[in-house]
């Protein structure tokens, strides 16, 4: 894996840390290849059940594209996978969000499936106070409303992490040095919880969003079949009653 990008386990959790601190985390070549690295080997993993993607030091998660590099490479239409974006996985993603997320770095945390963000966050989308465009934003029109999703596109000014919560894009703002642990503390629940119900909530969430109400619950149905086949579905009702903690097999 690429120098730029730590990956590590704690138990069923696996972290992914952008390690560029001199630079403010920003995303070059040896990111955007860790990055594809890390999220196959997550996905490969059938003991880490949930992921945890964050920046190293406390000034920034991600300040977005290396634009130093992007200039000396003199990079104008971005190939269609430029973007290190999370390989397809039903295993839930969390952001710890350390410190500003701007541009790409925005882009990789709506990437993810839950946000936990530091008070001192910042997040914003700066492609237009340098010429840039940003096609990756079109899924935010389910995140956050219009008018929102208009003022920060077009000012590129970052909004506060109380703000992002507000509108939505996050899901808890806790203390800087809480920021790990609560994302530790989510992860864990997850993990706790049966992979297959997880994996198809997930799906279910997104899939909705693309088909809309009466084809989404349509879809759910046949999404869920597996489920409540499955030995798990079995699991978790003979633990209750048995008065102990269900050992799921995700079977």
């Amino acid at each position: 894996m690429a120098d730029e990008i730590r990956y590590e386990t704690r138990g069923r959790v696996a972290v992914v840390t952008i390690d560029r601190p001199a630079a403010r985390n920003a995303i070059n070549a040896g990111v955007r290849e860790g990055l594809r690295e890390a999220w196959r080997r997550f996905a490969e993993d059938d003991a880490a059940r949930v992921a945890i993607l964050t920046g190293s030091g406390d000034r920034a998660f991600c300040a977005g594209a290396d634009l130093k590099e992007m200039s000396s490479e003199r990079l104008g239409v971005l190939p269609r996978h430029f973007m290190p974006t999370v390989s397809p996985t039903e295993k839930p993603l969390i952001a710890a969000v350390n410190g500003a997320a701007y541009a790409g770095g925005w882009a990789l945390v709506q990437m993810c499936d839950l946000v936990v963000a530091a008070e001192s966050a910042r997040f914003a989308i700066t492609e237009a106070r340098v010429g840039r465009g940003m096609p990756w934003a079109v899924p935010l029109t389910h995140m956050i409303p219009q008018k929102v999703f208009l003022e920060i596109l077009m000012t590129g000014e970052p909004i506060s992490a109380q703000r992002a919560y507000e509108i939505g894009f996050v899901n808890h703002v806790v203390p800087a040095e809480q920021v790990m642990p609560k994302a530790m503390a989510l992860a864990e629940t997850i993990a706790d919880n049966a992979p297959l119900t997880v994996a198809a909530a997930k799906e279910m969430v997104y899939m909705a969003t693309d088909t809309g109400r009466r084809a989404g619950l349509e879809a759910a149905h046949h999404l869920f079949h597996r489920v409540y086949a499955s030995e798990d579905a079995q699991e978790g009702p003979r633990a209750f009653a048995e008065k102990r903690k269900p050992r799921w097999t995700g079977r």
